[in-house]
């Protein structure tokens, strides 16, 4: 008997090793030096960036009539141009538009981009006026709890932080307001910030404005007291049965 305890004992010792590593994604180790936050007081826009689908358009005479589609004539010189061209930024941060081929406009804002191809068309068109829309942004957000991670497809250009957690339905119970992590790609590296939402001054950094394939991770509570029960609850269930079990045999040998 005394053995047998002494084996249970043994293996409720190293399943219960398991509750000191829980299962937490995306971790920093002590010390990790933050991204600094950007200033939110100042207006940010949207920048594009690569893998981002954009719709192109563009307009003759600062938008006061459609380009012609259907027909070749001397007013675009010989060329076609095709309104609503959806084009994808390559990993180069270039796209390839009509007339003018491959162009980089990763990096700019898309007002920046409207007007650095105003100025490209402007050798074929009259006062060319270009529309571009972006239709694949889009987020993960990790609220805090597992199972409950959602893409979030940003419809404004300017989404914030704050918003997309709204979005997502906002923290869990076990997710930590005072350790939301902002992760961004840069390069060839990430970009981590951290985000403060426990106190109403964490609302200044959570208007950072999004860009696409941003992650949000909501640090979830470490639940050490339940871990550890669900571990055990198996084994104490095992060392149970066996005792009665022995004590059953005892008595009929009796």
């Amino acid at each position: 008997m005394r053995k047998l305890l002494y084996l249970f004992g043994l293996l409720l010792f190293f399943s219960s090793c398991a509750w000191l590593n829980p299962s937490i994604m995306l971790k920093t180790e002590k010390g990790f030096q933050y991204s600094k936050n950007p200033d939110t007081s100042k207006v940010t826009d949207y920048r594009l960036s690569p893998n981002d689908i954009i719709s192109f358009n563009i307009y003759s005479n600062n938008g006061f009539k459609l380009v012609d589609l259907t027909s070749l004539n001397s007013t675009n010189n010989g060329y076609r141009i095709d309104v609503g061209v959806v084009c994808l930024i390559e990993s180069d941060g270039f796209t390839k538009l009509p007339i003018i081929g491959r162009v980089k406009i990763s990096g700019m804002t898309i007002r920046e981009a409207e007007n650095f191809l105003e100025s490209k068309y402007a050798s074929f068109y009259i006062e060319p006026y270009v529309i571009i829309s972006v239709s694949n942004k889009r987020v993960i957000v990790f609220p805090g709890r597992a199972g409950d991670a959602k893409v979030i497809n940003l419809v404004n250009n300017n989404t914030t932080v704050i918003e997309a957690l709204a979005l997502s339905g906002g923290i869990s119970d076990d997710g930590k307001a005072k350790v939301v992590k902002l992760i961004r790609q840069n390069g060839d590296k990430n970009d981590v910030f951290l985000i403060d939402l426990s106190t109403i001054q964490g609302i200044k950094d959570a208007n950072m404005v999004l860009q696409a394939n941003d992650i949000i991770y909501v640090e979830p509570r470490k639940k050490y007291a339940n871990r550890f029960l669900a571990e055990i609850a198996p084994i104490v269930s095992l060392i149970t049965s066996a005792f009665i079990l022995l004590t059953y045999s005892k008595t009929l040998t009796k």
